[in-house]
C-alpha cells in the first residue's frame, strides 16, 4: 500500500480547492493523501482588518504548527499568504503552476462602471489594494471586507459594499467569472508577490524521498523561478499582509532571462514607487534583492518607516 501523505490545509472552500488540486497532483503520481483540515488566526477573527491583527502568519501560524508535530507532512497556502520569512525548519519545497494572477473587481451591481466617476464602495481587507485604489482610483470608496470568498460574496448580496477586489485566481476556481466587472492590469495595479499560485510547506525533517517525490509532481519550474525572484524582493523589504508592496515576475525561457516589476504604495495612495529589473534566469533571489535595493533607495525605505511608525 501506497504512504499516505498527510496535506494540511486552512477550511474555506478555496483552501480546500488548493489541497484536493495538490492531492489529485499526488495521486496520479501514485501517492495516497488524506486532507487535514486545520483553522488558522485569520480565519477565527474577522472582525478587525489584517493591519490590526499583525500580518505575519496570520494565515499560515496553526499549519505550521502541524508541520513541527508531524500532524501533517505537507502544508499548502495561497503563496501570496506567505510571510516572507519562514521558520529554520521549515521550508518551502514546490510551487504549483500560476494562475492569471490579476486582481479584478467582482460586482453584482448592474450599474457598476470603474470609470464613471461614481464613488462606489469597494470591499477589501488588503492594505495593498486599498493603497492602490487611492492612488489609480481615488473616486472609488474602500470598504473593510473580510471572511472566505463564500462570506464576501453573501455580504456583496446584502449590500455591504458595491463591488470588491480580489485575486482572479480565487474567482475563478470558485466559479464567480460571471461577476467579474473588471480586470485590472497587472502592469499598473500589480498584484501581491506569489498571487496565483499554490506553496507546499513543509518540514526539514521530512524524508528526503518523501520531499523529493512531492516536489516532482507538483513543482511548476517557471512558477518558482518567478516566485524566487519576488519572495527575495518582499523579504529585503520585510514585507507582509499590513505592508502594501507588490511584485510580478516573468520569466523568457527563450532568452534564459526573467523580469520583476515590483514596488511600494503609501497608505494613503499618494506616493507610489516602482521599478522593473531584469536579469539572468538562473539568479532569482539575486534580481529581487536588487529590485529591493532600488525601490528602498527611491524613497521606499522612508514609506516603509512611516507606515511602521503608524
Amino acid at each position: 500500500m501506497a504512504e499516505t501523505i498527510r496535506i494540511g490545509t486552512r477550511g474555506s472552500a478555496l483552501a480546500l480547492w488548493q489541497a484536493h488540486y495538490v492531492a489529485d497532483l499526488l495521486r496520479l503520481g501514485g501517492l495516497a493523501t488524506e486532507i487535514v483540515t486545520i483553522e488558522t488566526k485569520g480565519d477565527r477573527i474577522l472582525d478587525r482588518s489584517l493591519a490590526k491583527i499583525g500580518s505575519k502568519g496570520i494565515f499560515t501560524a496553526e499549519l505550521e504548527d502541524a508541520l513541527h508535530s508531524g500532524r501533517v507532512d505537507i502544508a499548502v497556502h495561497s503563496a501570496k499568504d506567505l510571510q516572507s520569512e519562514l521558520p529554520p525548519d521549515l521550508r518551502l519545497i514546490a510551487f504549483t503552476e500560476r494562475e492569471i494572477a490579476s486582481d479584478v473587481l467582482v460586482s453584482l451591481h448592474p450599474g457598476f462602471s470603474l470609470t464613471d466617476g461614481q464613488p462606489w464602495r469597494i470591499g477589501t481587507s488588503s492594505t495593498r489594494r486599498v493603497a492602490m485604489l487611492r492612488h489609480f482610483y481615488p473616486h472609488l470608496v474602500p470598504t473593510d471586507m473580510r471572511g472566505n470568498l463564500q462570506t464576501r460574496m453573501r455580504k456583496l448580496a446584502d449590500n455591504h459594499c458595491d463591488a470588491m477586489i480580489l485575486a482572479y485566481a480565487g474567482v475563478h476556481r470558485m466559479k464567480y467569472d460571471a461577476h467579474i466587472a473588471a480586470h485590472l492590469p497587472t502592469e499598473t495595479f500589480t498584484p501581491a508577490v506569489g498571487q496565483g499560485s499554490v506553496a507546499i510547506e513543509a518540514s526539514v525533517k521530512l524524508a528526503a524521498g518523501k520531499s523529493e517525490k512531492i516536489r516532482a509532481l507538483t513543482n511548476h519550474v517557471p512558477t518558482e523561478t518567478c516566485l524566487r525572484a519576488e519572495r527575495a524582493f518582499l523579504r529585503e523589504l520585510e514585507g507582509g499582509c499590513s505592508i502594501p508592496v507588490f511584485g510580478l515576475a516573468g520569466l523568457d525561457v527563450s532568452k534564459d532571462t526573467i523580469s520583476l516589476h515590483a514596488g511600494i504604495v503609501s497608505l494613503d495612495g499618494g506616493q507610489l514607487i516602482h521599478r522593473t529589473l531584469s536579469g539572468n534566469a538562473s539568479e532569482p533571489e539575486t534580481l529581487g534583492i536588487r529590485t529591493a535595493g532600488e525601490i528602498l533607495a527611491a524613497g521606499g525605505a522612508q514609506i516603509l518607516r512611516d507606515i511602521k511608525g503608524r
